[in-house]
């Protein structure tokens, strides 16, 4: 009866028609009802003391993740190998390997997933390259300590319930080192001719998929900034690269290292290159700038600027409905047909920078306007307080001359029919264009449709040092082709979802500039979705609607911070694990506890582990809730059901008839080769049933034929938990594996090509190692 439950419970793993952990539910029950074990036999294992630990486990592994040392530690371990694949196996099969001995191997293969992709990325290599190396290293690994897996704990615990000595901590250790370290050289100058080249669609192909649905790659260009540029050590914000024809500066390469989104105070560098998004052609305009040359010695148009001007000087009251409100003076031109020249208060004269003064109560306003727009604005707003000013009054209070530039137009110039409005030169550096002086006629108020011909002399109010600005963006490399700095994308320091607005919010009407996304997430929105098209340039003053989408750019850990924002919906969410390193030596110092009381025999491996859990949660490395959440309950029920199996294996006889099978095969001269046919047998095993299934089964069966050839039962014991540790011939023997398969798009048979000689290699180092350290007859 034993057998042929155990014969259907094989089948329904192989196959996979029943889910493995409800096949161990069924086992359970079907054993207690036909009376093959009793009923509290049945249920024994949810206490067994391999249970308790393996969930104990779990949580100490989440709370060192979460206290972000793994990942810490993953990092910069990864970085000091560089970018070559041979020492990134290396690397990473001996970090996977070492963080396997004292975490659940499942949660480190789990933590070092993300880690292993975004070096891959940025080594520009297909991660089917390092996801594999990763897995065997997680599964060789857990071979080194008695908590390192499952199976070890259930081997060791197997002994005791039998009445003899367990395994120590460390007991492992002897043969598990030398075996990780063969297993990763095979795997660095050998194994890695056999892995697989694929790349499959993630959230890189996604990247590029929205990229491409928006169309930035072709507003995306890249400049270099010259060794005897101008714009060394000037701030991104000061260079007028932002505010030029919309462009947004994606990443910032320095010295071969690249930094996503830079921000507005970081100070350029000879040699830097920069991944720009924007108008190449409104950019190229604003550069036509630095054709234009400065007359130092022009006072009479300064005068002549004044003497025709109708100024006015408008004081803003507590009612005023602008107070509050920051406007640039162009865009204070299109609302009311006058120019903004400049702001006075208690505070000074401001003449420049208009842009970034929020309006206040008793701030007085010098504007250029005609009766028609004062009689307009008098009409919008009751007791506007507008008083004309004479020129010499204007001189007084404001000394406009002080930041005024007479510019002169080459009659070749390439801005040469380029009207007002096209030269963005307000966007760019707050220079306001007073007045045109041609052919002897005085032009003014200028407005946006008036071109600018060869030969114009230009009245521009502005600063010298920004003019200085115009010719270093002049000096600036476009380069002919921007594919290299793209990476940035796949590297994975720069993502990108989509969002659109949330149909009950206030933001309908609002512009982009209105949703702060770069001050409150450091996120940028690099498009705008409406209709059929996208907009991909001026969207600081870009209307939102409902309906509209947003493309946003940004780190990865800052665009999952927009998941909480109420206003948008993100359509394609991403998230990261929360970490707090400020835990990170209390979480160590915790784990390290545990490991010191097991291995001093102070207490049991399984009190320890549930004191270093209970700690964990007490000092809020992390909550109950994700205590629970880190448990991997199938991994626990499938062990707890099972286990009853193994009971009736041995209450039965079943162990010892199948003890006897082996045997009659191996025969009973060389207990050795016995030994390597349990080896052999958990093997193949692996390839078609999880690996803690399979210990619970043959634990019986080799505690049975150590009781036959009469020799102490802990080699064959070892030798089943060393085969456990190297299932990696098939990608469901393992969590581990299963994990790396979808990302590393492997396949069955990738198992198999590069898993079957490193297990014959294993078995090879077991077959020397475990007679050495674990003789028949100590």
């Amino acid at each position: 009866m034993v057998l042929i439950i155990l014969g259907v419970a094989m089948l329904l793993f192989a196959t996979d028609w029943v889910r493995m952990d409800l096949v161990a539910l069924l086992v359970l029950c079907v054993l207690a009802i036909t009376g093959l074990v009793g009923t509290e036999q049945a249920i024994s294992g949810f206490s067994h003391p391999a249970v308790i630990t393996v969930w104990s486990m779990f949580i100490l592994s989440e709370g060192l993740t979460r206290a972000g040392i793994a990942d810490a530690l993953g990092r910069r371990v990864i970085a000091v190998a560089g970018s070559g694949e041979v020492a990134l196996i290396v690397a990473i099969m001996l970090l996977a390997g070492v963080l396997s001995g004292f975490m659940n191997n499942i949660g480190v293969a789990a933590l070092l997933l993300p880690v292993v992709v975004g070096v891959a990325r940025q080594s520009a290599l297909a991660p089917s390259r390092l996801l594999m190396p990763m897995a065997f290293g997680c599964l060789l690994g857990g071979a080194l300590t008695l908590i390192g897996t499952a199976p070890n704990l259930l081997v060791s615990t197997a002994l005791v319930d039998a009445g003899e000595a367990g395994f120590g901590f460390l007991d492992f250790a002897p043969v598990g080192v030398p075996i990780l370290l063969v297993g990763t050289l095979f795997m660095a100058l050998v194994g890695r001719h056999l892995l697989p080249q694929r790349d499959p669609m993630s959230r890189r192909e996604q990247s590029r998929d929205l990229r491409a649905m928006y169309g930035l790659e072709e507003r995306i260009f890249a400049v270099r900034v010259t060794d005897d540029s101008l714009l060394i050590n000037k701030r991104i914000a000061d260079t007028g690269l932002t505010s030029a024809a919309g462009l947004m500066i994606v990443a910032l390469t320095r010295a071969g290292q690249t930094r996503a989104l830079p921000s507005a105070s970081t100070r350029l560098q000879a040699g830097d290159t920069l991944l720009a998004q924007g108008r190449l052609d409104r950019f190229n305009i604003l550069r036509q700038w630095s054709q234009l040359s400065i007359e130092r010695e022009a006072p009479i148009l300064h005068e002549k600027l004044l003497e025709g001007a109708t100024l006015y000087e408008v004081t803003l009251s507590e009612q005023s409905p602008v107070l509050g409100v920051t406007v640039a003076p162009g865009d204070f031109y299109q609302r009311y047909g006058a120019w903004l020249l400049a702001i006075r208060n208690d505070k000074g004269v401001k003449r420049t920078h208009l842009s970034e003064h929020p309006l206040a109560a008793g701030d007085r306003l010098l504007i250029q306007a005609d009766e028609k727009a004062i009689a307009a604005l008098r009409d919008r707003y009751e007791h506007l307080d507008a008083e004309a000013l004479k020129p010499d009054k204007v001189q007084e209070l404001y000394q406009l001359d002080e930041r005024l530039l007479v510019m002169r137009v080459p009659r070749d110039a390439a801005l040469t029919g380029r009207t007002v409005g096209e030269s963005r030169l307000g966007k760019a550096f707050d220079f306001r264009l007073m007045a045109i002086f041609r052919d002897g006629d005085f032009l003014r108020p200028l407005p946006p449709e008036q071109t600018i011909e060869g030969g114009d002399l230009l009245l521009v109010q502005g600063r010298m040092e920004d003019f200085d600005m115009l010719r270093g963006l002049q000096q600036l490399q476009i380069l002919d082709d921007a594919t290299p700095y793209l990476r940035v994308f796949d590297q994975g320091k720069i993502d990108m979802v989509e969002a659109t607005i949330h149909p009950h919010t206030p933001l309908n009407g609002k512009t982009v500039a209105d949703l702060k996304l770069r001050d409150t997430y450091q996120v940028e929105t690099a498009a705008v979705w409406r209709g059929e098209r996208s907009y991909r340039s001026g969207l600081k003053e870009f209307v939102l609607q409902r309906g509209d989408a947003l493309l946003l750019v940004g780190p990865l850990k800052q665009l999952a911070r927009l998941n909480d924002n109420a206003d948008l919906i993100i359509l394609n969410p991403v998230s990261v694990p929360d970490t707090d390193t400020s835990k990170a030596p209390l979480a160590a110092g915790l784990m390290l506890t545990v490991v010191l009381l097991t291995m001093t025999g102070l207490l049991p491996i399984y009190i320890s582990a549930i004191l270093g859990a209970a700690l964990m949660v007490l000092t809020r490395c992390l909550t109950m809730e994700d205590a629970y959440k880190a448990i991997h309950w199938r991994s626990i029920f499938l062990i707890a059901g099972m286990m009853p199996l193994g009971l009736a294996m041995q209450s039965t006889g079943t162990a010892q008839y199948l003890s006897g099978l082996m045997l009659g095969f191996t025969g009973e001269y060389d207990p050795w080769v016995s030994i390597a046919g349990l080896y052999m047998l958990t093997v193949l095993g692996t390839i078609i049933v999880p690996t803690v299934v399979l210990v619970v089964l043959m634990a019986p069966i080799a505690l049975s034929l150590s009781a036959t050839l009469a020799v102490a039962p802990q080699a064959a014991m070892m030798a089943i938990a060393i085969a456990a540790a190297a299932s990696v011939a098939s990608p469901v023997s393992h969590p581990a594996n299963v994990l790396v398969m979808g990302p590393g798009a492997y396949r069955f048979t990738d198992f198999l090509k590069l898993g079957l000689p490193l297990t014959i290699l294993v078995f090879i180092v077991a077959a020397i190692l475990v007679p050495l350290v674990w003789p028949l007859h100590p």
